[in-house]
């Protein structure tokens, strides 16, 4: 299943941890949370190759924290309208839905580099440290932002 988050809220088991993701063009930002779904921590930042070892390596790291489903970051334009890279994602989800075997929520990203960029600088991290951690930590934006949701909502509890 592929939906915004609002859609699969309510499929998801109670408990276990989302992978959320930052897809990128040259990277994907990953972050998990805790299996009570408080708090979002960054992973790692995956080198975008081929889909097949991409989706191998999301998978592996799913499978490493017992992931239950996917926080995809949706780039959508600041208007709220669907440019390119929505498009992109969208795509990326469908292809890994079928190999994921795990629901694909969306989670709309817009700031959410802005906002880790700035905390990262306040941060007083190098411009050459930032590059190579924002993704992950934009990641975990991402995964907290639907985290707060879910809490919010009254999911898994």
């Amino acid at each position: 299943m592929v939906a915004p988050l609002v859609d699969i809220a309510a499929l998801l088991p109670p408990r276990g941890s989302l992978l959320g993701l930052d897809l990128g063009t040259k990277t994907i930002g990953v972050a998990t949370c805790d299996p009570d779904r408080r708090l979002a921590t960054i992973v790692e930042t995956i080198q975008r190759s081929k889909f097949t070892l991409d989706a191998n390596r999301l998978l592996a790291l799913a499978d490493d924290r017992k992931a239950v489903a996917f926080v995809l970051g949706l780039p959508l334009n600041m208007d709220g309208s669907e440019g390119p890279r929505v498009q992109a994602s969208r795509a990326f989800a469908r292809n890994f839905a079928r190999l994921s075997g795990r629901p694909i929520a969306f989670w709309d990203e817009r700031l959410s580099t802005v906002a880790v960029e700035r905390a990262l600088i306040s941060a007083d991290m190098s411009r050459a440290k930032r590059a190579n951690v924002i993704d992950q930590h934009a990641a975990a934006f991402i995964l907290q932002g639907a985290l707060d949701f879910l809490n919010r909502r009254g999911f898994g509890r």
